[in-house]
């Protein structure tokens, strides 16, 4: 069954990426108690509201390139669905309740979500646009989440988990730009795409898988962190992210299905199994 229009725009979801919050507080046991677990999950909901603000403006702006898109055209704005000022008014709502909640329950990330809020207009109003810069500012959004989950819970977030962070978002941006160029989809759609091809998408994905892989195995494997966490097997979670990794590329070279992350999350039996261990080894290595 569709969903209505108005819920659709708000695409809720990708609000699974904002999952990210949590980060620092599941990598922090002793941080864990009913107090800061309420602060993370209204973090989440600060960056969900502020997230559909964002995708009420991208479909505003984007109305007229998306009716010539095969898949964007059904989007509730570029179908008629839902009138240009009705989305203003659900975006100004959105922010003001994002800005309401923040102050109230987590004030400390307000400067956080500003900056997310103020790259993501920059995003869809120029940057995306722009080769590289465009998946690179996707990457940030992601580690912007990370921090702001790090500040409610009053810690000093790892390098490693932003930089390992900002890495996996990066790999995912690259394989959705390949999907668009396999798609036949041109600068007509997304102007961005003008700067990019398969051979230097290709390469880009094993640069970033590379990079990713080796960092979080030094990650894994690091002696300031396996003191912090306590726990000296933390390479027993190795596996499940090689296999993620290597099941998203799969999707991504092999089936060509790399479109909507998300979309592989909720859906691929592989991908879920590999997170699902991978929640489950850390949760047995921290917490058991």
């Amino acid at each position: 069954m569709a969903l209505p229009p108005i819920i659709r725009l708000l695409r809720p979801k990708q609000w699974i990426k904002n999952g990210f919050v949590a980060a620092p507080l599941f990598f922090t046991p002793d941080k864990v108690n009913a107090a800061s677990l309420l602060d993370v999950l209204a973090g989440f909901a600060v960056f969900c509201m502020v997230a559909s603000a964002v995708y009420c403006l991208n479909d505003l702006r984007d109305a007229e390139a998306d009716r010539n898109h095969p898949v964007k055209k059904d989007r509730p704005i570029a179908s008629g669905a839902i009138s240009p000022a009705t989305a203003m008014v659900l975006m100004a709502l959105l922010l003001a309740g994002g800005a309401a909640l923040g102050a109230w329950r987590v004030p400390v990330i307000l400067w956080v979500v500003g900056a997310y809020f103020a790259t993501n207009i920059a995003y869809t109003l120029h940057l995306k646009h722009i080769a590289i810069l465009d998946v690179l500012t996707v990457a940030f959004g992601f580690v912007l989440r990370v921090e702001a989950g790090a500040l409610i819970i009053d810690i000093e977030p790892s390098a490693w988990i932003l930089i390992v962070t900002g890495l996996l978002a990066l790999f995912i941006a690259l394989a959705k730009r390949r999907d668009d160029i396999v798609r036949d989809l041109d600068a007509v759609h997304r102007k961005s795409l003008d700067g990019y091809t398969l051979p230097f998408l290709d390469g880009s994905l094993m640069a970033v898988l590379s990079t990713l892989l080796v960092s979080y195995l030094i990650f894994t494997t690091d002696q300031a962190v396996m003191a912090r966490l306590d726990s000296e097997q933390l390479y027993f979670t190795g596996p499940f992210v090689i296999a993620g990794v290597l099941r998203y590329l799969q999707l991504t070279l092999v089936y060509e299905r790399s479109g909507s992350p998300t979309d592989l999350v909720y859906r691929d039996l592989g991908l879920q199994l590999s997170v699902a261990g991978w929640l489950a080894t850390f949760v047995w290595l921290l917490y058991l």
